[in-house]
């Protein structure tokens, strides 16, 4: 892997022009145009993966050549430095997102919109991922943190994730092989990449799945601050107790570093109420992090994955 500060050599640069249509690679391409918070300085470069065999392709040679690099979804749990990123950034969301259906199981592949899937299941009658219908980000990103909302998770529709090794090669982990935990898979803590994911549902009824999406999706908008640019929930939920409870008990409901705030309508989220930069929210993070450790002695571990140096 390159060292963080380590500048891209030219034979990569020439790699990728061979191997990448021009209007995919993006040189210096600035991070706040791909992120939820909206923050973030350059990547290197940011390439839209157009197939398998391109990503299999510059994956094989990036590990060969020891070129750093970032699979990028939608950025909705990604914080990137305001320094930037000095390797490549594999876009997944532009082109890799095909979605089929065939019968009772939903074949997505890791770039597809996850609450887009939501709506291709229930259009189709299947029933499963109704929890999902709100949750911003990509399939792939969503199977490797198992998320979750309302009861719902991953690891209760997925059963089989084929993916990508450093070294190129494709393999198949059923349910029991990605080891899903609570926000996290086995791919978290292994040198994988999501390709495809595999949906096993269950038939239903139409209008009541649909009815069930609609009725999350209203509760997530009362609930939450999505008015304001954001990574969702910031903090992990510690065991036996409520990220956002504890920190509106720690007294900090609004409290403000910067551009980056605590909402005051979901003390869980942080939000850039204007001109953030990721330096005010990673501060924000230690902040809240170390006052609630002093008043309740519960250490909050980030959810949201940082990229670049801080």
């Amino acid at each position: 892997m390159v060292k963080a500060g380590e500048m891209m050599n030219q034979a990569v640069k020439e790699f990728l022009k061979e191997n990448v249509l021009p209007e995919d690679l993006l040189w210096k391409e600035p991070m706040e145009k791909h992120t939820t918070f909206r923050v973030g300085g350059e990547a290197e470069v940011l390439i839209q993966i157009r197939d398998e065999e391109q990503l299999q392709k510059l994956v094989s040679y990036f590990g060969k050549v020891s070129q750093e690099y970032f699979v990028l979804g939608k950025g909705s749990n990604l914080l990137v430095s305001d320094q930037g990123y000095q390797g490549a950034v594999l876009d997944m969301s532009r082109h890799f997102s095909q979605v089929r259906v065939e019968g009772n199981r939903i074949y997505a592949q890791a770039g597809a919109s996850l609450p887009q899937v939501a709506v291709t299941a229930a259009n189709h009658g299947l029933s499963g991922l109704e929890f999902a219908a709100g949750i911003p980000g990509t399939v792939g990103g969503a199977v490797v943190m198992n998320a979750g909302a309302y009861d719902g998770e991953m690891k209760q529709v997925v059963r089989c994730v084929t993916v990508l090794s450093h070294e190129g090669e494709v393999m198949e982990l059923d349910n029991a092989t990605m080891e899903f935990g609570y926000r996290t898979s086995i791919i978290k803590n292994r040198p994988f990449l999501v390709q495809e994911v595999m949906f096993e549902l269950c038939p239903g009824d139409k209008d009541e799945i649909m009815k069930k999406g609609a009725e999350f999706n209203r509760r997530r908008k009362d609930k939450q601050p999505l008015e304001y640019p954001s990574a969702g929930s910031t903090f992990k939920r510690p065991e036996g107790y409520f990220a956002g409870k504890l920190i509106m008990d720690a007294g900090l409901r609004g409290y403000r570093i910067g551009g980056a705030q605590v909402s005051e309508k979901h003390c869980g989220f942080i939000i850039n109420v204007g001109n953030a930069t990721a330096s005010d929210i990673q501060d924000l993070m230690d902040e809240v992090s170390e006052k609630v450790k002093e008043q309740f002695g519960v250490r909050l571990e980030p959810e949201v994955v940082r990229l670049g140096q801080f």
